[in-house]
């Protein structure tokens, strides 16, 4: 049986993303795909860049990728642009827009927030038609068809649904979770095969991590946007929902 955990979103928190890589290793798990995000917010983009491509078999592009590869006029970017380099930052504008595989008689469909676009959020209560077009054909290769099974990140809520014979599922986050404060991550397993009926599951897990650690590592970078960033990882709620 294959199994692959499915990462996302580490967003430069290598506290986070060395807890789950042990928690990976301790489980036996060989194959690593990461649904893109691997920098923005977080203090260190540079390391979390290098051990991703050194341990991850797959990588997608996320939006903050995409941002800080193309370096905006905007803080938030040039800070992590200037760290991480021209190489590096030529690694993630090169980065695909998604990954497909078969398991189990399952066509499974990877992306960083839907098959229209790395900004194109789509959230577990969004309206039914949202979420199903989440099965479609990435914009760009239409001769992909309709997926059986899609998992991405973006949102940094983790969860599974089943519509119309279809599973849907987030990974969540590893490096800013927006649902509970531990780092977050899936485990897909199936066979190489095109019988339906042989298994397949996803595995949901929480890893537990020293936010206070990263807390002082971000201190002492001095990111920018740097309240938020603690209040995120200290409470778990998007800095979008804050009304104070």
């Amino acid at each position: 049986m294959e199994r692959i955990a499915i990462v996302s979103d580490i967003h430069g928190n290598m506290t986070a993303w060395e807890a789950v890589l042990k928690d990976i290793r301790s489980r036996g798990l060989k194959r690593i795909f990461c649904l893109g995000d691997l920098v923005g917010k977080g203090p260190d983009p540079v390391q979390v860049v290098d051990l991703v491509r050194e341990t991850c078999e797959q990588v997608i592009r996320g939006n903050w990728d995409e941002l800080v590869a193309v370096n905006q006029d905007n803080e938030n970017f040039t800070w992590q642009a200037k760290r991480l380099g021209k190489e590096r930052l030529a690694y993630l504008e090169s980065l695909p827009f998604s990954h497909q595989l078969e398991l189990s008689g399952r066509t499974i469909r990877l992306v960083h927030a839907s098959p229209q676009s790395v900004y194109h959020r789509v959230q577990p209560w969004d309206e039914i038609e949202k979420r199903l077009a989440m099965f479609d054909a990435p914009a760009d290769e239409p001769e992909l068809g309709v997926a059986d099974v899609v998992g991405y990140g973006d949102v940094h809520n983790a969860y599974l649904q089943f519509m119309n014979g279809k599973m849907l599922f987030n990974a969540g986050s590893v490096g800013n979770p927006l649902d509970f404060t531990q780092a977050s991550y899936c485990i897909l397993e199936g066979e190489n095969s095109t019988d339906r009926n042989n298994p397949f599951n996803l595995q949901f897990v929480r890893v537990p991590y020293d936010i206070e650690q990263e807390v002082q590592i971000a201190q002492q970078a001095q990111v920018p946007s740097l309240d938020f960033y603690i209040r995120e990882l200290r409470t778990g709620v998007y800095r979008g929902l804050q009304t104070d």
